[in-house]
């Protein structure tokens, strides 16, 4: 008896517990009847759960719950085409939230995936629309505050459609397509390169005439050098021979006397050196009158 009293208290709080359910804050439920929704009986509108402590009929009503936090949509770049038929990589995002969810759940199932998906083609529908109104200056000259602007207003209609309230949308990034900006990068590189290859034709040709400029000058200059060396050694060479001739002019004698011994000095400085001479020469005039001195 008392183990049947224990069944029966645990399957009443079962009964009392499958019975209540919580809506959490920022969140919004709804409830279902053997897979129906429950609807208001006078207005025949469905009934959404404000956060709180609810009741529900056991294994009868189940409750499915949705987020009504501010949510973001940020998804791959898509491709964009301007008005010059250029295309354009934009990676973009959009903030919303469910405010009706009602139609938020006959429009999408209840899924957020697929609130995603019919959200970004809205949002998409309104860029490609106002990038192709536009040249590729005029968006990224300053125009992307209007482009996001009119991409707002397009989203709106999202409210009646599907139940969501888009809050913002932004441009994050607006690129050239892989393919087209190597293209180009390929083209620069090749502008540059030409760029380069020219200013250093340009510096070869301008090092090759200061080269020239500066061998000209240096020839000169050795030239003049030499001329002022060669002038030097003449007006030297002239002196010398000029103190020479005054010299020997006030005595010849011992000039001679002088420069003969200088000749024996250069002769006989090596011991291995030989001379064949005539005992007349007059090489050895001075060493023949030095012995008559002394007989």
């Amino acid at each position: 008896m008392k183990n049947f009293s224990i069944a029966i208290l645990i399957a009443f709080l079962l009964l009392v517990m499958s019975s209540v359910f919580v809506i959490n804050e920022g969140e919004r439920g709804i409830v279902f009847q053997f897979s129906k929704i429950k609807r208001d009986a006078q207005t025949d509108q469905m009934i959404v759960y404000e956060p709180g402590l609810h009741f529900k009929i056991p294994f009868i009503e189940n409750v499915r719950k949705f987020d009504a936090r501010i949510q973001t949509l940020d998804e791959a770049p898509d491709r964009f085409v301007t008005s010059e038929k250029k295309d354009l990589m934009v990676d973009s995002y959009a903030k919303w939230r469910i405010v009706d969810f009602s139609t938020f759940f006959l429009r999408t199932s209840g899924s957020i995936e697929n609130a995603k998906a019919l959200l970004k083609q809205k949002i998409n529908n309104g860029l490609r629309t106002e990038f192709g109104n536009r040249t590729i200056k005029e968006i990224v000259s300053g125009d992307r505050l209007a482009i996001m602007s009119k991409a707002l207003e397009s989203a709106k209609s999202s409210r009646e459609d599907l139940g969501i309230d888009v809050i913002d949308v932004r441009v994050k990034a607006i690129n050239l397509p892989r393919e087209v900006s190597n293209s180009i990068y390929d083209r620069m590189r090749a502008e540059r390169t030409a760029v380069a290859k020219e200013h250093r034709s340009k510096g070869q040709e301008q090092a090759e005439i200061i080269r020239a400029t500066i061998d000209k000058k240096v020839t000169i200059m050795l030239a003049d050098a030499q001329k002022k060396a060669f002038e030097i050694r003449g007006e030297g060479d002239a002196l010398a021979a000029k103190v020479y001739a005054d010299a020997y002019g006030k005595d010849p004698e011992f000039y001679g006397f002088y420069r003969s011994l200088q000749a024996y000095e250069n002769s006989f400085s090596s011991k291995s050196d030989i001379m064949v001479l005539k005992p007349d020469s007059d090489f050895f005039r001075y060493l023949k009158e030095s012995d008559k001195k002394k007989k």
